[in-house]
């Protein structure tokens, strides 16, 4: 496998005596980051240096730089089907999927031919294209709350605009999300927020004006008092509920059927727009994503990842009189130079497509069973304490006597030092996980039974190492 050059990579650096000097000091920090490692590793090692001194703790996401694992992240150089290969020539099998648009596996061969066809066509437009209608319809097919839908560029995008979306349309300022449960990073949402904020041990962000947050009311996840007491303190001011329907930004969280259908009650009650994040569930947990799992169908829905299959997307959708509130149709301003790119919708299309053939969901929700069940009978074979589960393609565990019913639990019971040594040593056997307890994990078409087997056979021996 030809390795990436530092050059290649970052150019040809401009050095002086303070660039050299800063360099100097980033390989020193990155050293003292290191640990002992059976793994080749020397030019990732060299790379991530490197990066320290171009981009803030050498990543453009908090969570790549495996801060709460310890050690460094290797680099990759490419991808392909359930597999990801550094530049040191590592391979390992994958369970983070590009954090979840990978459904189909990477590099998929359908997908990268549709995309090649477009590229000759155009990458980006900036007017309406038929793509957009035909990603669209598919969209309305697939997801039960889904009327009208506007695509954007992240996650983030779809879920800052949804919520923009609940205050335009019932004229309310104040919004209910639940703690641990992360919607991107959106100043209104960085509040008790889960994934990366949780592994870098931030309960909130600085630069968060305290304007920003006031109307953001946080609840307790599968527990339906606690947003009964807020309905109630804030009575006939609140906009709107938002919630990941499957946590996957505390760990994997299962909701109680209860707990779904009590907030679709009480919304519906209270006059309040019910908003389900499936940025990370949507078209994994199931073909309509959660809603459809559940069978609970909220008034507007966030979508992203899988919606893109693989590059840079989101989406935001729901009632037709409520999606009526946004620009152009309706006052409600949001806007968006890529919004609906070729390029996207093209991948999202094929995606979905090879979703909807048949077998695609069962193979998902096999593989997610087999390999949590690999692991948790490894774990407690070697006599820890853990806990897990799955729904579709996506999965999780604790180490934690458990069950885990929300983020407090989770915060509160886990062993995340041991998560860290596990971590470290599925890395070097060949697994690649998520580089925090606080993420959840991803199958993909991919995966084959070979696959699980050397996951579950590696998780046997580290098990017992701890």
């Amino acid at each position: 496998m030809q390795s990436l050059s530092q050059s290649a990579v970052f150019g040809t650096p401009v050095v002086g005596r303070s660039r050299t000097a800063s360099t100097q000091r980033s390989v020193a920090r990155v050293q003292a980051q290191s640990v002992a490692t059976t793994l080749k590793t020397d030019k990732s090692e060299e790379i991530f240096a490197k990066a320290q001194d171009l981009l803030p703790g050498g990543v453009n996401s908090p969570v790549r730089a495996f801060k709460s694992v310890g050690g460094n992240p290797v680099v990759l150089e490419s991808v392909k089907g359930a597999y990801v290969n550094d530049v040191d020539g590592n391979s390992y099998v994958d369970y983070v999927g590009t954090w979840g648009p990978a459904i189909v596996g990477h590099a998929n061969e359908e997908i990268n031919d549709a995309l090649k066809t477009q590229i000759d066509k155009g990458t980006s437009f900036g007017a309406p294209c038929a793509l957009e209608n035909e990603l669209a319809q598919l969209v309305v097919d697939i997801v039960p709350s889904v009327e009208m839908v506007r695509m954007v560029n992240s996650g983030t995008e779809a879920c800052l605009s949804a919520l923009r979306v609940m205050r335009a349309y019932t004229g309310r300022e104040k919004v209910i999300k639940f703690v641990g449960c992360y919607h991107g990073h959106a100043d209104a949402f960085l509040v008790k927020a889960g994934s990366g904020v949780a592994t870098l041990g931030l309960p909130d962000s600085p630069g968060v004006p305290a304007g920003s947050t006031a109307g953001t009311l946080c609840a307790t996840y599968n527990d339906l008092e606690s947003v009964k007491a807020l309905f109630e303190a804030n009575k006939g001011e609140i906009a709107g509920l938002i919630l990941e329907p499957v946590v996957g930004n505390s760990g994997f969280i299962k909701p109680t059927q209860e707990f779904l259908e009590g907030l679709r009650k009480m919304c519906t009650d209270e006059g309040a727009v019910l908003c389900f994040d499936e940025v990370m569930t949507g078209f994994r947990v199931a073909k309509g994503g959660a809603q459809e799992y559940f069978g609970v169908t909220p008034d507007l829905t966030t979508m992203g990842k899988v919606i893109g299959g693989g590059l840079p997307v989101g989406a935001y959708g729901g009632r037709r009189d409520i999606m009526e509130t946004v620009a152009p149709a309706g006052p409600m301003y949001q806007a968006g130079t890529l919004s609906g790119n070729p390029l996207a919708m093209t991948a999202g299309m094929k995606t979905l497509e090879i979703m909807g053939r048949p077998g695609a969901y069962e193979h998902l929700t096999a593989m997610s069973k087999k390999v949590v069940e690999g692991i948790l009978e490894a774990g407690k074979e070697a006599g820890h304490a853990v806990c897990g589960g799955y729904i579709g393609g996506m999965f999780g565990f604790f180490f934690a006597e458990g069950p885990i019913t929300c983020f407090e639990e989770a915060a509160d019971q886990c062993d995340t030092d041991k998560f860290a040594k596990w971590h470290r040593g599925m890395l070097e056997k060949g697994i690649y996980l998520a580089p925090s307890q606080y993420e959840a994990g991803f199958t993909s078409l991919a995966h084959t039974e070979e696959d699980v087997d050397k996951t579950i056979a590696a998780a046997k021996e580290v098990m017992k190492s701890l």
